[in-house]
């Protein structure tokens, strides 16, 4: 938990309710936390969901893990105590654009239970809808877009997640994807029929 610095700041309310934002929208803000070992389709898959639902009207937006350690993060690093504060940044960021009435979809690899359950505690009962994209790490290393694990293997990146850096599984996600064996588009609408049987789209 982040320390609390400032000692001159108040909580303001605000006069319009997240539920009102929310019947403005036409549908429930949340957030989709996609979790999983690099490559295994964390973003293209939060931007495939992205791209149906804002086709569809849906106000949306995607906080990309790259994206986010280019500017917010950009001071973090890869140690343990970063990693817990570049989740710790981005799920109260996510609860600002879920507040707004957004779906907002994050991509990030959050290998440990902890952060990912400090973020979940943020939104209350509800809203927070963790993703488990499962894919093996043989099919994570095969992909390997960015040429990242061949380096870990080769010993010029430390502490990378599934070689040199464990990843903790979620123990009870609200939904896994099996990235083993299916396509983008057959993922994605997996996620959007979701959103739909649990009431967060009409």
């Amino acid at each position: 938990m982040a320390e609390q610095k400032a000692t001159n700041v108040t909580w303001h309310d605000h006069s319009v309710t997240r539920d009102e934002r929310c019947k403005l929208m036409g549908h429930k803000g949340c957030i989709l936390w996609f979790t999983g070992l690099s490559a295994c389709g964390k973003s293209t898959i939060a931007n495939a969901v992205d791209r149906k639902l804002h086709d569809t009207g849906v106000h949306t937006f995607v906080l990309d893990g790259d994206n986010i350690r280019m500017g917010l993060n950009k001071n973090l690093g890869f140690s343990a105590e970063d990693r817990a504060e570049n989740i710790r940044r981005i799920g109260e960021v996510a609860k600002l654009f879920a507040d707004a009435g957004v779906i907002t979809a994050t991509a990030f690899i959050s290998p440990y239970l902890a952060d990912r359950d400090k973020v979940r505690a943020l939104m209350g009962q509800g809203g927070f809808i963790e993703i488990y994209v499962n894919a093996s790490l043989e099919t994570c290393e095969a992909r390997d877009p960015k040429g990242l694990y061949k380096k870990a293997r080769a010993g010029e990146i430390k502490g990378f997640t599934g070689i040199s850096d464990p990843y903790e599984a979620p123990e009870k996600p609200e939904l896994v994807l099996d990235s083993n064996s299916k396509d983008i588009d057959e993922l994605s609408n997996e996620v959007i029929a979701y959103l739909k049987s649990s009431g967060y789209l009409s």
